[in-house]
């Protein structure tokens, strides 16, 4: 019981920066400020990666096409991807989070998770860290970032939403019940398109409605996520803030300009992928049992085919060779756009992260 109350007494920030990539653009570059951009491709067979506020508000967003994109916004500018420049700024935002605590979770590029119960500036409010956080962020790089803050992982993830762009949310302890009650069930993190209309269809709109489901009748309908979904709508998220996230797969892919029909051409873009492969996983010293031959084909569809073998790989010639008994191991069913090789079952081990917990005042 003890636990339960230090694990539910937390103060967690997620910081999620606004339309990074495209907010880097526009930052690098004056001439697209207050501009609608994508950073992307454009064209039929090119994907946006991100799109500037102004943007959105034609609908172009993340994982649409070009072709969309360029359609629903007829002025939009497209700007090719500068991934090593945005690691970069991320690095340098990851140290302003460092001067706080050591407990950062990053999810990627443009997010991370805090845990600031205990913290290097001796500050006992989590809302006053995260404002000092951002306002570091806009004065130091020259970006806006958005912030939760709550008690558990999910709750702050939930309310960075709230006020974007430049703001922050703070849900504190006493709070947390209403506050997911009444939360529309689209908002909860990890609920897609797909289950919200599922839970529609059962009649769960809001958290309170999710709330009044029994755990065996969410069970029954979502599975383990049912269980998921039964704990979080009470507050109850314990997962720790891992300050080391250990990755499960390494992988590389290639999207062709052209799609590919012989299984010929396809092994000489495997052998360049595998090849990329080897950089990524030699630069880390990791090493895996599994190879997963990724395989998109022109209707969009994915198939995926993996081997394990006894023994770690990590050399090129090793892991071609399983991808190509992959590639041959059933008829391909139509024209290939992608193909892609993921190392997984590493040779990374698994640490532990101890988080020490206190109770606090928001």
């Amino acid at each position: 019981m003890q636990e339960q109350e230090q694990i539910q007494n937390r103060k967690i920030i997620h910081v999620d920066m606004d339309a990074f990539y495209a907010s880097v653009e526009q930052m690098d570059n004056p001439e697209l400020r207050g501009k609608p951009i994508a950073v992307g491709g454009g064209g039929t067979r090119g994907v946006v990666a991100a799109a500037s506020y102004e943007a959105r508000k034609f609908g172009v967003r993340s994982a649409i096409s070009g072709y969309l994109a360029k359609k629903n916004c007829p002025d939009l500018i497209f700007v090719r991807p500068r991934f090593e420049r945005y690691k970069e700024i991320s690095d340098k935002i990851r140290q302003i989070f460092y001067d706080y605590t050591d407990l950062i979770e990053p999810l990627s590029l443009d997010e991370a998770y805090l845990d600031v119960t205990v913290n290097k500036k001796g500050n006992p409010s989590a809302t006053l860290i995260a404002q000092e956080i951002r306002k570091r962020i806009f004065e130091e790089i020259g970006l806006t970032a958005s912030a939760g803050i709550s008690i558990n992982k999910f709750i702050a993830k939930v309310a960075s939403d709230f006020n974007k762009p430049n703001g922050q949310k703070t849900v504190n302890p006493d709070e947390v019940l209403s506050f997911l009650e009444e939360l529309p069930i689209r908002k909860f993190y990890g609920v897609g398109k797909v289950t919200t209309e599922k839970m529609y269809q059962l009649g769960i709109f809001t958290g309170k409605d999710l709330k009044e489901k029994s755990e065996e009748f969410l069970a029954k309908h979502f599975g383990k996520s049912g269980t998921f979904y039964y704990a979080v709508v009470r507050g109850i998220h314990n997962s720790a803030v891992k300050s080391e996230r250990i990755a499960k797969s390494v992988g590389a892919e290639h999207t062709f300009n052209e799609n590919l029909t012989s299984e010929i051409f396809m092994v000489e873009r495997l052998e360049s992928i595998a090849a990329t492969l080897e950089r990524r996983v030699k630069k880390y010293g990791i090493a895996g049992k599994t190879v997963t031959l990724k395989i998109k084909y022109s209707d969009f569809s994915l198939q995926t085919r993996s081997k394990t073998m006894p023994y770690f790989i990590s050399d090129k010639s090793l892991i071609l060779d399983v991808a190509k008994e992959l590639l041959y191991q059933e008829k391909m069913k139509d024209s290939v756009r992608l193909l892609g090789i993921s190392l997984g079952n590493l040779n990374t081990e698994v640490k532990k992260t101890v988080v020490v917990q206190l109770k606090f005042d928001f």
